[in-house]
């Protein structure tokens, strides 16, 4: 293992199911920073069948931009030698699909809840949960199995010493289902059995020949706690033992990252959000929207959680978000008159032409709208599993008041959220920075003084790896080279009529400026402020609206500056509601792009010009 010492360069390869992406990191005096990035088509299919092509291929454009000879043929040169090589390559992986796992608990909402939070914190896709009183019967739950093919099942339920017979009855049903799994029949499907200790024997029995069974510590040992650790620990190496092993050209792959294992990369993206929570001691919350699925973390009273919307993207998934937020719901947020008939159909063009980007700036608009709507159905998805452990009946006193959140009370509190990170090419890529943090806004609906920001060029996946080796290495890039500060957001919880008294700001900005601000309830207002800069304000809300101190007192904060200056929403929460009138719909929503300056001035004539041509 090399030491934190020796680390001055360091190559981290990203393989997603259609891009590799690679990164060259230098240690520069005291601070680590990016130097450039390379990209090339994953090669984890046919023709060619080996992921280590796609890698190569991304590693050589590096070599080009960075001027640095790093491959040997096709050896990776380390440690580095003056201008050649590098001393230490580290990657992660979700081609192929990523992870792929059932998990199943006597209890849908307790044992159940936790095998899926202990999969999803591993960075695996939960298919589904399979669970004794879901409902199904044995034989359909057997052809559940059967007809998914997972990489993995994660078999849990029951407390230590407790009764066995319902977790060994989900035993039975897996072994007879005899499930094959998905990359090929000719190895046994990982089980890891994370339930009542006192059934390990009645499981093995039933299991032991049919797959390859691994037994740990019960996810939930006592009711009052869960022991998430050690099964996301043997999730984690049977995912490098057989999932990754068994796919084209990973063997080869893992030979270059030893001793440092492979990571599904939303694993490596979590720990990254958990990375920079922790070191500068806030709470956090971060979003991944892709073409198929939307990946939700946050990191709140010192508890990690992970979603995955595995049906909420924004290509080939895009059909099943109109079938779940409804077309109205995505109507909202368009600024102009469309047909309905004409939006729905210009979703199903998304769906069957998936790598298209907006043309016209209509298309730009309707494109944000949906992304509007995925994001805010995964943060609710996201806020149902993000609670305290549930069937957990005690008294509360003052001690455990601070110990432990009690049973389904949410970890999430959005009047105490930091800081926002968005990534994917919908939040990355939109064409003016404002853009990502109105759509960041209108779907987290975040509380109080939050900042917002985007990842540039989707490089959490291969911090998040490589914080495990070095964590300032990891920490300085993501603040120098990964995140774009977008600025703060003010946002007053409550509501109010239309042009009603919300809030009064007085500003010191930087060179001495000062600036009032009255913003009447409804509207939105911002103001240019550099990275790197600050505002001193104080915020006084009208008294049915609290900005973080309680309803009608002021309060003092000093508010980040960003690409998109500082914004403020006094468009009410709790709740959070548009106009039911389609005419005074679209006359706030374009009231509110026009006050931040979303899209060009004169967007409402210029919405059939090509997108690029209105940055």
């Amino acid at each position: 293992m090399v030491s934190e010492k020796e680390l001055n360069f360091i190559l981290a390869t990203d393989c997603g199911s259609t891009t590799t992406k690679a990164i060259l990191i230098e240690r520069k005096g005291d601070v680590y920073r990016l130097v450039v990035r390379g990209e090339a088509p994953t090669t984890v299919e046919a023709p060619f069948e080996d992921v280590t092509r796609g890698v190569l291929n991304a590693i050589m454009e590096v070599e080009e931009l960075a001027g640095r000879k790093i491959l040997d043929g096709e050896k990776i040169i380390a440690p580095a030698s003056g201008d050649q090589g590098v001393d230490i390559y580290l990657s992660t992986s979700s081609a192929g699909g990523g992870l792929q796992m059932m998990v199943t608990g006597v209890v849908k909402s307790m044992t159940g809840e936790s095998a899926e939070r202990a999969a999803l914190g591993a960075g695996a896709i939960v298919m589904d949960i399979i669970a004794s009183n879901d409902g199904r019967l044995p034989h359909e739950k057997i052809r559940r199995i059967r007809d998914l093919r997972p990489d993995m099942i994660l078999l849990s339920g029951g407390i230590d010493g407790g009764t066995k017979t319902h977790v060994v009855e989900l035993g039975e049903i897996i072994a007879a289902a005899d499930p094959k799994a998905r990359l090929g029949a000719g190895y046994e499907l990982p089980v890891i059995y994370a339930g009542n200790q006192d059934a390990r024997e009645e499981i093995q029995e039933r299991l032991g020949d049919k797959t390859a069974l691994v037994i740990t510590e019960n996810i939930r040992p006592i009711m009052e706690r869960e022991n998430l650790m050690p099964a996301r620990h043997k999730i984690h190496d049977q995912f490098m033992e057989h999932v990754m092993a068994h796919a084209p050209g990973y063997k080869k792959l893992m030979a270059w990252t030893d001793p440092n294992p492979i990571k599904p990369t939303p694993a490596a993206v979590g720990d990254m959000i958990q990375a920079v929570a922790k070191r500068e001691g806030i709470q956090v919350i971060g979003v991944d929207i892709g073409g198929a699925t939307t990946d939700v973390f946050s990191y709140f009273q010192d508890q990690f959680v992970r979603t995955v919307s595995a049906n909420l993207g924004m290509s080939y998934s895009i059909s099943n978000v109109l079938a779940e937020a409804k077309l109205e719901n995505i109507l909202r947020w368009v600024p102009f008159d469309i047909e309905e008939s004409d939006l729905r159909n210009r979703i199903k063009n998304k769906m069957i032409r998936p790598t298209t980007i907006p043309q016209t700036l209509r298309e730009l608009m309707i494109e944000q709208a949906i992304a509007r709507e995925a994001l805010r159905l995964a943060f609710e998805q996201h806020l149902n599993l993000a609670v305290g452990l549930k069937g957990v009946q005690k008294e509360r006193t003052i001690s455990d008041t601070f110990e432990q959140t009690a049973s389904g009370e949410s970890l999430i509190d959005l009047r105490f959220l930091d800081l926002l990170v968005g990534s994917g090419g919908v939040l990355s890529h939109a064409p003016r920075r404002v853009q990502s943090a109105l759509m960041m806004l209108d779907a987290f609906l975040p509380e109080g003084v939050t900042e917002l920001a985007v990842d540039s060029i989707f490089m959490m996946p291969q911090l998040g790896v490589l914080a495990d080796v070095s964590e300032k290495a990891a920490t300085d890039v993501f603040v120098h080279d990964c995140l774009v500060r977008l600025g703060a957001s003010v946002s007053p919880i409550g509501s109010a009529k239309d042009g009603a008294r919300c809030l009064k700001v007085s500003l010191s900005l930087p060179e001495g400026k000062k600036e009032e601000l009255e913003i009447p309830f409804g509207s939105m207002h911002r103001i240019e402020l550099p990275v790197g800069e600050k505002a001193e304000a104080v915020l006084e809300p009208a008294s049915g609206f609290d900005v973080g101190a309680g309803k009608g007192k002021s309060m003092k904060a000093s508010l980040s500056g960003g690409d998109a200056g500082v914004i403020f929403d006094c468009r009410g929460r709790q709740p959070f509601t548009l106009p039911k009138d389609s005419t005074e719909r679209i006359r706030k929503l374009v009231e509110w792009v026009e006050a931040l300056g979303v899209y060009p001035e004169t967007f409402k004539e210029k919405a059939e010009v090509p997108a690029e041509a209105v940055r």
